[in-house]
């Protein structure tokens, strides 16, 4: 569409900086806000070329004026909030996590409000949900009760109902996302992204434990962008919420993906005993049926590509030795 303006907010971070590439790759006008000007993810899937096409606002989700600026100057037709802070730090300090990913959604919505932005797409979280036990079936539906055990999944609840009200009294469209477990260049924090720290690991020549062992819907992050810049030239209307679809694959998989990618791997990389917590897949079929059919990447293809980024990265200096020590232990 020729008048689709896009702005990011969350732009620098993993699932963002692929947005972002996606959007410049099929040359659609693309604005992040960006509270500060840290553009390691982004280096690691962009050139320098392909970052010249991307504007940048100074701000976070709350400064109103700096949204309101960024909006009006880039004619944004479209949103795409993904800043948010993760479970950690959300379950370290909940005021700052309720402040960002509530108030900061709530924020944004306010925003589109005020200045006629008639969609707005935004990162909700499978961790609405609550544990495997409290589902009859291994596939958790799409519209199954949402039990969140965690404070980031009580904010990611109190998003998707917020976008209820304001299609309800307000009329804005919008569309809330569920990854499972995204994996691939730029994953670098959460509780999930163990998987991935193992395949940087793996580029280094170093040793890595994942800290978890059991069988999760991990999802190529390219093909979660990928999913998040659908649902934002949608043209649905209402206030929907889909989980997004993916394999469901054991870590051992993963890390056999890993070694036979990178044989020098082969017996570097273990994983612990330990599950995680929540149910291991959710039906992404109402967002195929949505938005689709949206991309999955296979395993193999997912790990070679993960690999070769950081082992690229790593040869030119865009990882550092720093970096490495941070994410794996010194």
């Amino acid at each position: 569409m020729a008048d689709e303006r896009f702005l990011v907010t969350g732009g620098t971070g993993c699932i963002g900086s692929w947005v972002v590439r996606a959007l410049v790759h099929d040359r659609i006008p693309v604005t992040v806000l960006a509270s500060h000007r840290r553009f390691e993810r982004m280096r690691l899937v962009m050139s320098e070329a392909e970052l010249h096409h991307v504007a940048f606002a100074d701000g976070d989700v709350n400064d109103k004026e700096a949204l309101e600026a960024a909006v009006r100057r880039g004619g944004v037709t479209r949103i795409i909030h993904l800043a948010a802070l993760q479970f950690p730090f959300c379950a370290a300090d909940p005021v700052t996590g309720a402040r960002v990913n509530v108030e900061g959604t709530v924020a944004m919505f306010e925003l589109a409000r005020r200045l006629d932005v008639p969609r707005l797409v935004y990162a909700s979280s499978a961790a609405v949900f609550g544990p495997a036990a409290r589902y009859p079936t291994e596939v958790v539906p799409n519209d199954a009760p949402h039990l969140p055990t965690s404070h980031y999944g009580v904010f990611k609840v109190a998003n998707e109902q917020g976008a209820r009200v304001y299609w309800e009294t307000g009329g804005i469209s919008s569309i809330g996302l569920r990854p499972h477990s995204a994996y691939g260049p730029g994953r670098d924090q959460g509780v999930t992204s163990k998987p991935t720290l193992a395949m940087i690991a793996a580029a280094a020549g170093r040793p890595y434990t994942i800290d978890f062992s059991g069988a999760y819907q991990f999802q190529f992050v390219e093909d979660v962008a990928a999913a998040f810049v659908a649902a934002a030239r949608s043209e649905r209307t209402g206030a929907e919420a889909f989980s997004l679809p993916g394999p469901r694959l054991a870590v051992d998989e993963m890390i056999a993906a890993i070694e036979a990618v990178e044989p020098a791997a082969r017996g570097r990389i273990s994983s612990t005993e330990r599950t995680l917590p929540f149910p291991a897949a959710f039906d992404g079929g109402p967002a195929d049926t949505a938005l689709g059919p949206l991309p999955q990447t296979p395993l193999l293809e997912g790990v070679r590509r993960t690999i070769e980024t950081y082992r690229k990265a790593i040869a030119d200096g865009r990882v550092t030795p720093a970096f490495l020590d941070r994410v794996l232990g010194a």
